[in-house]
């Protein structure tokens, strides 16, 4: 590629990427913004004066804590738990022979094509019968496991050369020994593709936990933020400044893992 190619190119490049980020950085100028200029017409897209009070004030004009608490225990518990199903599930149906393997699993993928609505009454019926109604397990467990994560495992499984594993039967391993000595280590990118997947979507879940619990106190950020914004709608800055504090972990886990995230994804297209 020629250099005035390139040019244009990364040029091209660049105006995207600042197109996608302009929704975020709009938030951000807002979240920056005091009182004053927050209305101003024509609207500043960089504040003056920059201001931090807004991130100060919102914890105390809503109970942001409780609300980051929450979500931090549902996104830890639904991502551990779907990490975990979905390898015990993966890993069969990529290295053990069995009748029907390959029936159960395109049976498996075959309910992709349905709607995540499709199952929310049955998935509300099972909750309201286990007593989990208004709990946050009630909100983790119809999304403990992923059929899309199932597919992207047993893909990597598959990539594992079965020379590895048929040295270590040899060495007297058993299989749970191989697959958590052997097999979930050579995976670690597709695990962390997984991860990040997973804690986009529980993170940033709000249906499923507005139907599932009563008590507001008991809410992730998301539906709190939405919750609130009524009561909140005569300062748009506080809205954004518990916007944008919500989008940072997500921003951080996947500064942490893009590599592996990359790597993961490469080796599922492979499989």
């Amino acid at each position: 590629m020629s250099k005035i190619g390139a040019f244009l190119l990364y040029t091209l490049m660049i105006i995207v990427a600042l197109i996608c980020l302009g929704p975020f950085l709009w938030l951000l100028s807002t979240s920056l913004k005091t009182g004053e200029n927050l209305y101003a017409f024509p609207p500043q897209f960089i504040p003056n004066p920059i201001t931090f009070e807004n991130y100060v004030k919102v914890f105390d004009i809503m109970p942001l804590w409780n609300y980051m608490w929450n979500t931090v225990v549902m996104t830890a518990s639904g991502v551990g738990l779907n990490i975990i199903f979905c390898l015990i599930t993966a890993y069969p149906l990529a290295r053990l022979s069995f009748p029907g393997r390959n029936f159960i699993f395109f049976a498996i993928i075959s309910t992709m094509i349905l709607p995540n609505a499709a199952g929310m009454i049955v998935n509300f019926i099972t909750i309201n019968k286990l007593g989990l109604y208004n709990s946050m397990m009630g909100v983790v467990i119809p999304s403990a496991i992923s059929v899309f994560n199932v597919f992207l495992l047993r893909q990597a499984f598959i990539t594992i050369p079965r020379e590895m594993e048929d040295s270590a039967r040899v060495d007297g391993a058993g299989e749970f020994r191989i697959f958590c000595s052997i097999m979930v280590p050579m995976i670690k990118p597709t695990i962390s593709t997984v991860l990040i997947f997973d804690f986009m979507a529980f993170w940033n879940s709000f249906l499923w936990p507005i139907i599932v619990l009563d008590d507001p106190k008991k809410y992730p950020l998301a539906p709190a933020l939405s919750y609130l914004q009524g009561s909140l709608s005569f300062n748009f800055a506080y809205i954004a400044v518990g916007t944008i504090i919500s989008i940072i972990p997500i921003i951080v886990i996947f500064l942490i893992l893009q590599k592996q995230f990359i790597n993961g994804m490469v080796g599922a297209v492979k499989g």
